[in-house]
This record gives C-alpha cells, structure tokens and sequence, in this order.
C-alpha cells in the first residue's frame, strides 16, 4: 500500500501541490496551528453536543442520511455558525495556493462548496470509498478537475476513532476500477493537520471503534465557479453577517460573479446586471 505523502505547512506551496497532483492526496501537517485551532475549536464547543443525531437530523434523502450514519453530529452552514471559520479557515493562505494551482485553470473563480463539521461519534460505521466529485454526475467525462476537497482533524484522528481512509492514486485510475478496503489507508494524523485531496480521489471515512472518543473533523471543500454548490452558501448565513465579512469572503461564499468575459466566456451571478459583492459595498444589499 501507498501511504500518501506527508508535508509541513511551512513547506513550499509548490511542493505541497506537486505531492497532491501526483498522488491525489496530501496530508499536510499543522495546516491550522495551534492558536487558530484552539480558537477554532471554542467557537465550535457551543454548536456542539456530542450526541449522535441519527435521523432527526432531517438529511435531504434516505441515501445521505444512510451515508453520515446514526452516529454522527453534523454541523453544517459554518460560515454563519464560526467568524473563525468565514475569515481565517476559509481563506488560508494554503487552501488559496492550492485552489489556485488546481482550481483556477478551469474557472474564473472558485467558490466555497460546503463547510461542515462531522463530529463521529463512537459505534459511526465506515462511509463506502467514493469521489467527492460524483455529486456532478452530470458534467461529461473527461473532465477537468472539478473540486479540492479536504478534512481537517480538530482533534486527533487515529485509526480506531475513524480517521478518513484514502487511496494514493486512484484519481488516475480508470473509472471502471472498482476500489477495496484493502486499498484504503486511514490517515492517521494530530490535530491542527488536514487531509488535501482532489475530487477523483477515491476516499471515506473510517468506522469509529472506541468506546468514547468523538472524532472531530472539518470537511471543506471548493469547486470551480460555474457548477452549483452542494451547500447553498446564499442561504446558510444571514446578510448582516456577510455585509461583516471580508470581500475575499464573499467571494468566496458564492456571493461575488463568476466573470469569465476576458476568458471569451460569460457571466453568472448578477443582481440587476451588476456583481452582488459590489453592491454590498456599495450598501445596497
């Protein structure tokens, strides 16, 4: 088996996307330090309970809740929920290099695709092995790279509380390749380190063995600016808080336009013909 590759944070931006684009995995170590951790992790604290929400949680449909099982909490809508999350998370400096690196040459701008919190608790069942990227079923194959995917663990992640499981390389695999568990390997890791991964990489989440440990991890994902997002960012936070936030924020959030007219492309996004980020500004909306 391929462990996938492992990098500080303080390691250069393009050996931390070399390792990725070659292995379709990369965990980075100290992704958050310890004082962005620490002051993540609080905010968080009161959002969560650690009690398994199984079905009152009100998943869209049998399949997702079949999918996060009946032992996790979810924490989704983070932006609204954590200022730490919406202007430091969401915009580190490492999330940025590599989404420029791997996004960027297939859209105008990228956009936030969901930011949640998975909080398994014990007796959570391993997740089938899936690419994150097949909620675009949609988008004809071949494709260009549609999403960076990540999980960050907040706190640590061992083998026996569920840590993601990833398989090096299969985002080169042929798409009839079917994947086993053999194949997967947890990503082991302590937290304030994270998991980079593309969206054709073959991964889940592990099950969670122990008897009282609640693996705590952020999933943040980004995606190219033209594909709706599976998390309806424009709905999931309040405008007063986004009239808060930094511009690169907003952008980010999916408020700001995708302009893809210097590309000899179009336009999607606009309030009254205008970019809605603009007129926030402007104190217009």
């Amino acid at each position: 088996m391929t462990q996938p590759p492992r990098l500080h944070a303080s390691e250069s931006m393009q050996s931390i996307t070399d390792a990725l684009q070659e292995h379709g995995v990369v965990i980075v170590e100290d992704l958050l330090d310890q004082d962005l951790l620490t002051r993540f992790n609080a905010e968080l604290d009161s959002h969560l309970s650690e009690r398994a929400q199984g079905a009152e949680r009100g998943f869209v449909n049998a399949v997702v809740a079949d999918f996060f099982g009946e032992h996790t909490e979810h924490l989704a809508g983070l932006a609204a929920k954590s200022t730490v999350f919406a202007t430091e998370v969401l915009t580190h400096p490492i999330y940025r290099g590599v989404c420029d690196a791997v996004l960027l040459p297939n859209c105008a701008a990228y956009q936030l695709n969901l930011g949640q919190v998975l909080n398994r608790g014990p007796g959570g069942t391993a997740q089938y092995l899936h690419r994150d990227e097949a909620v675009w079923v949609h988008v004809p194959k071949p494709r260009p790279t549609l999403q960076l995917a990540s999980v960050v663990a907040l706190r640590d992640f061992t083998a026996e509380n569920g840590a993601t499981r990833v398989i090096p390389g299969s985002h080169l695999w042929d798409p009839q390749r079917q994947p086993t568990d053999a194949e997967a390997i947890p990503a082991v890791m302590k937290a304030g380190s994270g998991i980079i991964y593309l969206g054709s990489t073959i991964h889940a989440a592990g099950a969670n063995t122990t008897a009282d440990q609640w693996r705590r991890g952020l999933h943040i994902s980004y995606c190219v600016g033209w594909l709706r997002t599976e998390e309806n960012q424009v709905l999931s936070i309040p405008m007063e808080q986004v009239r808060a936030l930094p511009r690169e924020s907003q952008n980010l959030l999916g408020f700001g336009v995708h302009d893809a007219v210097a590309q000899r492309g179009g336009y999607l996004g606009t309030v009254d013909l205008s970019d809605p980020v603009e007129l926030i500004a402007a104190g217009k909306l």
